[in-house]
Formats: C-alpha cells, structure tokens, sequence
C-alpha cells in the first residue's frame, strides 16, 4: 500500500513538473505580445533614399545622425541598410501627433508654421539597444524587434516597436543576412 501512494504521489508531482512552461514572458513582454495582437496594422516604409555615410560610432543620413554602439552588429546592419534613419521618425513622430491630438488649436498652430516638421525633429539620437523579439515573430520570414533610442535633448528614452518582412529567406538564414533583404512593415513607439 505504501508502495502504491508513494508511486501515485511521485506521478502526481513529475506531471505538474513537466506540465509547467519553460518560458514564461515577463509582464513587459506580455504586454509587448498583447501590442501586436491589438493594435498591429502591417504597412510598408521605404528605406532610405539618400545619402549613408557611415562614421565610427555613427551614421549619417543627409544632414542628420544617428549614433550607435559600433559593438552592436544589428543596430549597425538597420542604419546602413537605410531600413531606420531620422527622416523616417521625424515623420512618424509628426504623424503620430497629428492621428492622437484631439485639439484643434495646436493642429491648426502646428499648419501655420514655416516648416512644421521642425518641432517632432529626430537627429543626433543614439540607439542604444536592439532586442528580437522571438515570442512575437509569427513566421520565419519576418522578424519583430524592440529599438531603444536616448534623446538628449529632452532627456528621455523612446522605446519602438518594428517588424522587418524578408521573403526571400530560409528558417536558418542568420540575422545580418536577414536584415539585409528586408523591408519595415511596423513601426510603433510604445510608452
């Protein structure tokens, strides 16, 4: 009898045991899975059409800068593939406002100015971090991402969502490669 209710009791434990995930997201990545799930709308940026000219720790894109840790193989491949670069979230940034304001008198002062883009300007930003997002990627031929950029002139971080499409890979194509024939399809700043 003994041995039997030790036997059923070893069984009851192992299955909880093995029953349990392996991997469970924390409550910022939980809330990362819920963003895609609800407010995610798939469209297609351009990259960028000017001139890159990459420096040690920075790139240019025309007359603005984004800087970089050159350590950071990815941020690197992003900005010289022209897939992130200011004009981009400039323009995002102007957007954005434009879409979430509801008063009309600051749409209406923000139209009267002489070159409204100037107030959501994005230049000499550092990107400090890129995260893929595994638990968020929905096939192998496109890739989720968290960008982490410092602004110094207000002093804060912004956090961006993007997804990069590439239709021409294969599951077990690495990441530099994979980059290099993408194309945005998401982009979000998150709070």
């Amino acid at each position: 009898m003994k041995f039997l209710l030790s036997l059923s009791l070893c069984l009851s434990l192992s299955v909880y045991s093995f029953g349990q995930k392996t991997g469970t997201l924390s409550s910022k990545d939980q809330a990362i899975a819920e963003h895609f799930k609800t407010e995610y709308k798939k469209k297609n940026y351009k990259k960028f059409e000017g001139k890159i000219t990459p420096k040690d720790t920075q790139v240019q894109f025309d007359d603005k800068i984004i800087f970089y840790d050159k350590s950071d193989k990815t941020i690197a491949s992003l900005l010289k593939e022209g897939i992130i670069y200011p004009q981009l979230l400039t323009d995002y940034q102007m957007q954005k406002f434009l879409d979430e304001t509801t008063d009309k008198t600051q749409k209406r002062f923000l139209k009267l100015q002489k070159d409204p883009r100037a107030g959501f300007d994005v230049n000499n930003v550092k990107l400090t971090s890129v995260k893929e997002l595994s638990f968020a990627n929905s096939n192998a031929k496109s890739k989720r991402f968290k960008i982490t950029f410092k602004d110094n002139r207000i002093g804060s971080t912004i956090l961006y969502l993007i997804e990069l499409t590439n239709k021409s890979v294969k599951e077990d194509t690495p990441l530099e490669e994979f980059i290099k024939g993408s194309n945005l399809t998401y982009l979000d700043q998150v709070e």
